[in-house]
């Protein structure tokens, strides 16, 4: 799939039709089921494009860890 559109945006439309869903009684019309399907082809279409090029942490997590211990 071609990388269309900011990724921060897909991820914020994404946010806004499940707050839409929770609110229509857990249901999407046809559109907008539609359209979530396209946004969460395109968000897992940038995730793998960043996984094949080295752009994501793939490891554990160094958070809350000082220099010293993660050098280690």
């Amino acid at each position: 799939m071609e990388m269309t559109g900011h990724p921060g945006n897909t991820l914020r439309e994404l946010t806004e039709l499940k707050k839409t869903w929770r609110q229509q009684d857990f249901t999407f019309t046809a559109a907008q089921q539609e359209r979530y399907e396209l946004l969460l082809q395109m968000r897992r279409s940038h995730v793998n494009y960043w996984r094949e090029n080295g752009m994501m942490w793939v490891g554990p997590s160094n958070a809350g860890k000082t220099l010293e211990e993660v050098s280690n």
